[in-house]
């Protein structure tokens, strides 16, 4: 953590940049605490320079192996710079760049980090606009398909249309190591959600595709989960057919094992067998040697004899009877020497019968032993033709869902029908709700108008005011030079005040988009409701006017729901003229601000404008609801999508304006496209 330091301040040093103390603070605190692994710099707002800094040192650093940078106020050059300084990195495996505002420079960036860096595993990119810009979103998504490294994406917020998410789809096709991916309130709708079934049925590797809060219809969510949910199953076989072919091998390979150990006791007891046969042979030759000498005795016994018998004649008879018992034992000696030598073949005989017997049952262990090896061969082709035919069914599974899509949009169809019906019947009274909310439209629009002439009226006083405030402005000039130190030193105050009021009012427009998705998901479930009363229409078509009454008091209802929705926009733009006059007469009483007064109240005009149109944005999406119960849903996120960008386009307005404000400079505002 001290070298990071040190390479820090020495990089700074030679740029010619002062070192950003509140990243020296982070830097020193997490040496304190001795987190090396993790270098946290939420909410930090990190300038250029230091980014291209940061940029050098994470470019041959080894330490950190997350980095998070999360609400930093990072520009499109600071974050080109940091992205182009990590793609050299080989140690962080997450990265955290929620809440940066990222665009085209940005994504661009993002794309060659993903196709360089070969360690990222975890990349959040949560509340950027990277879809807005389709040719950069494109270059992200080249990266997204040539990465090999990365597992998990967030894109939650990045205001992502149907033709971003068929660029991300692409590249899922070719991509083959991304595991968990997050597209959540984005604008992707039907085409975009269409495209990421064709994708999901190439790409084999995701299991997890989170998809909510972007106009995409139930039956299309439910067959990216049955998707989601086939990858999950495959990804599980394809793992458990691993470890069973592993096990397999191992099995395999002891068997191997165990063949040669057995063939190794065998040659060594056919080596025993041979050298017991050359010891019993040797002793054999061993025997005949000695009786070989016996008879060479006994020989030179009978040729002193004989000797003797021609010098004697006398002992003639003594010698017959000599020779005689020479004869018998002659004969007994040779008696005596065949029948050791049968003995001795028929033990030869014996040892040959076992040798043989031993390597007959060595042979038939062997042949047994191979046996077994072809049956494990079998049970692997058996279990490679089980697996063929999973994926048979798999494929039959999916041509009867294609089946039953289109049975159930055949059927669609039928409902539409009669539900247009039932519209020719509900015109008649729509006409005269129409007449109703054309009064109250232009009640409203007189009221503006009234509301408009008085706005006038006090920005020409203003502007009278403005030339006497010019006036005294430029006496206090003078002044104001000596109290400007001190001046700044209240800026840095005002400025942390100021970001903790913008973090509220942010907390305040979260809780009102989260009661804007629980809007919309009543309005899921009141879809979902609908198309089980489509299916008991088939079901029951003698029910059918009790079904259309059912209908119509579910029309009032929304009538009445529209009229209570046109009541609450009333009140809100009331309150928030009264807070928008609160505001003028505190910027009134402040002299810094007086220049910017005019614009502020044309911003504010467009404004109201704007709301008006939006106004009657509203009653027509609410009158081609009531026509059609099916687009009902598709026409109440479109309005929820625009009040979100409502609230977006006040909460910057009011940051613009208080911005202003702090610095002393004229509000410059230019509408969001």
């Amino acid at each position: 953590m001290e070298d990071f330091r040190r390479t820090y301040l020495r990089l700074c040093k030679e740029g010619g940049v002062d070192p950003q103390e509140s990243v020296l603070a982070q830097l020193q605190e997490t040496r304190g605490a001795a987190a090396g692994s993790r270098l946290d710099l939420r909410g930090h707002s990190l300038s250029v320079d230091t980014c291209a800094v940061l940029g050098r040192v994470l470019h041959k650093d080894t330490l950190f192996t997350e980095l998070a940078l999360s609400d930093c106020m990072l520009t499109e050059e600071g974050a080109k710079l940091l992205l182009n300084g990590l793609c050299a990195n080989t140690t962080v495996k997450v990265l955290d760049l929620k809440g940066n505002n990222l665009r085209s420079t940005g994504a661009e960036a993002l794309g060659k980090l993903l196709v360089r860096n070969k360690t990222l595993c975890r990349l959040v990119l949560e509340w950027n606009a990277l879809g807005m810009w389709e040719e950069a979103f494109s270059v992200f998504c080249e990266g997204l398909a040539t990465n090999a490294c990365l597992t998990q994406l967030d894109l939650r917020n990045n205001q992502i249309n149907h033709q971003g998410a068929s660029e991300l789809c692409l590249a899922l096709k070719r991509n083959s190591t991304l595991q968990e991916l997050d597209v959540r309130w984005n604008n992707i709708g039907l085409l975009g959600g269409r495209s990421f079934l064709e994708a999901l049925q190439q790409n084999r590797t995701l299991t997890l595709l989170e998809m909510a809060g972007n106009n995409i219809p139930s039956d299309t969510l439910k067959a990216l989960e049955q998707a989601m949910d086939h990858n999950s199953d495959r990804q599980s076989t394809v793992r458990e057919s691993r470890s069973r072919t592993q096990v397999l091998s191992k099995e395999i390979q002891i068997l191997k094992e165990e063949k040669g150990r057995q063939f190794l006791s065998l040659m060594e007891t056919i080596d025993k067998q041979r050298d017991e046969m050359g010891r019993s042979t040797r002793t054999t030759s061993i025997h005949v040697g000695q009786l070989q000498e016996a008879l060479n005795e006994r020989k030179s016994v009978v040729n002193s004899l004989t000797a003797k018998f021609q010098m004697t004649e006398a002992a003639l008879a003594m010698s017959e009877q000599k020779n005689h018992n020479l004869g018998e034992l002659l004969t007994r000696v040779k008696t005596e020497k065949d029948e050791q030598r049968e003995r001795q073949s028929r033990e030869r005989k014996k040892e040959q019968e076992d040798s043989a017997l031993r390597e007959g049952k060595l042979l038939r262990e062997i042949n047994s032993m191979s046996e077994t090896n072809i049956q494990l061969k079998n049970k692997l082709e058996k279990m490679e033709s089980r697996c063929k035919s999973q994926q048979d069914q798999i494929f039959e599974l999916k041509q009867e869902l294609t089946n039953s899509t289109a049975e159930l949009k055949l059927r669609l169809a039928q409902a539409e029908e009669r539900l247009e019906m039932e519209k020719k019947r509900s015109k008649q009274s729509l006409e005269d709700m129409n007449n109703l909310r054309q009064k109250e439209v232009d009640h409203v629009n007189r009221h503006l108008e009234e509301s408009q002439r008085a706005l006038q009226d006090r920005i020409l006083k203003l502007e009278g005011q403005r030339i006497q405030l010019e006036e005294e402005l430029s006496r206090a000039k003078a002044a104001c030079v000596t109290e400007r130190a001190q001046a700044e030193e209240e800026q840095g105050k005002v400025r942390v005040q100021v970001r903790l009021e913008e973090q509220q009012r942010v907390s305040g427009l979260e809780e009102k988009l989260r009661g804007l998705r629980q809007s919309r998901d009543e309005s899921q479930s009141h879809c979902s409701q609908q198309k089980q009363t489509i299916a008991e229409l088939q079901a029951r078509s003698g029910q059918q006017s009790i079904e259309t009454d059912g209908l119509r008091r579910r029309i009032e209802e929304l009538q009445q729901e529209l009229s209570g929705k046109d009541q609450e926009k009333v009140a809100e733009v009331s309150r928030v003229r009264v807070e928008l006059q609160e505001q003028m007469g505190h910027l009134q009483a402040e002299r810094t601000a007086q220049g910017g007064l005019k614009e502020k109240i044309a911003a504010l005009e467009r404004e109201m404008k704007v709301l008006a149109s939006n106004h009657r944005e509203a009653t027509l999406d609410k009158e081609s609801e009531i026509s059609s119960l099916f687009e009902k849903l598709r026409l109440r996120e479109a309005e929820i999508q625009r009040m979100r960008e409502d609230e977006a386009q006040r909460a910057s307005f009011l940051q613009n304006a208080i911005l202003t404000y702090v610095q002393g400079s004229p509000l410059h505002y230019s509408p969001k496209k």
